[in-house]
């Protein structure tokens, strides 16, 4: 996304220009929510800018608003927390509709299971049992304020939202959470997952087309987040 952003906005300004994201996503997680800086001096309102710049991006991306904000801000130290979204698609026939987003599966889920084990990972703690190799996070601590687990029908939701997340952590989270689901593990075991603080403890990453980042906040205000 990065990169076909700043194309479009260096075409649109005649100019090279760079851009901050709040997060950085796998390839092939999606977003919804994602926010981004770039610095111009230009006069082009931010109506004509969202316009411009939406007829130069691709079809896959697309600019909701433009806003101007202080010189000081910044779209990733000054969030204050993210929520996401994994969604699995739980009946006995595949959809190619709904297969780049969404995890196929065909054996019905215990979700109730799977709440009862999400609840465990609330609060803050070391997240190193959900934590990808290779992560340049300085530290494992992380926060969770809220997890939920849903059926919608013939998907199943997993919400998360938190002040930060790891490498890969809420994949991890969610391929450790179906696992509750498919009856492979208790739900009582998932305190002993966190607990163990070993990646080599918690289950399969899930895949990434499952997975969406709904938004970023900036209010410190948790209970609005909600």
């Amino acid at each position: 996304m990065q990169q076909h952003l700043e194309q479009a906005i260096s075409e649109m300004l005649k100019t090279p220009t760079a851009v901050v994201g709040a997060s950085r996503t796998d390839a092939g997680v999606h977003s919804v929510g994602q926010t981004a800086i770039f610095k111009t001096d230009c006069t082009i309102p931010c109506f004509g800018l969202r316009q411009g710049l939406n007829r130069l991006l691709p079809d896959a991306i697309t600019l909701r608003s433009v806003e101007e904000v202080s010189s000081d801000f910044h779209p990733r130290f000054d969030a204050r927390g993210k929520h996401y979204c994994y969604t699995v698609l739980n009946r006995d026939t595949p959809s190619p509709l709904q297969r780049r987003n969404t995890w196929y599966l065909s054996k019905p889920l215990d979700v109730d299971a799977m709440s009862e084990a999400a609840q465990a990972l609330c609060g803050e703690h070391d997240f190193s049992s959900f934590r990808a190799s290779g992560c340049g996070a300085k530290t494992p601590h992380r926060r969770i304020h809220k997890i939920s687990v849903t059926r919608v029908g013939e998907l199943v939701k997993i919400e998360v939202w938190g002040n930060a997340f790891l490498r890969n952590m809420v994949r991890i989270i969610a391929g450790t959470i179906v696992d509750v689901g498919r009856g492979r593990i208790s739900a009582q075991q998932m305190a002993e997952i966190l607990e163990a603080k070993d990646r080599r403890a918690a289950r399969q990453t899930a895949p990434a087309q499952g997975l969406c980042l709904l938004e970023v906040f900036y209010n410190s205000n948790v209970s609005q987040w909600f």
